[in-house]
């Protein structure tokens, strides 16, 4: 469902930046910078590193990029 949101013209200008280099439209370059500061609050601990890998793997997770782990097996 979309809802219209009046923002900053400098928020959507450094997303618009932000957006093409990470080859993303505007809208979703708010929602990833929405979801980051949400996951950051909830988590005070966690740096942005961490928050990152963990979004990571949790997307390999959702697409089936991961093998079961055996432990003393390398």
């Amino acid at each position: 469902m979309g809802v219209t949101v009046n923002l900053d013209r400098e928020l959507i200008a450094t997303a618009r930046s932000h957006s093409i280099v990470q080859s993303r439209s505007v809208p979703k370059q708010i929602e990833h910078w929405a979801k980051i500061g949400r996951i950051a609050e909830e988590n005070p601990d966690l740096s942005y590193q961490a928050i990152q890998g963990i979004l990571l793997g949790l997307e390999d997770v959702r697409v089936g990029m991961v093998e079961e782990y055996h432990r003393g097996c390398l």
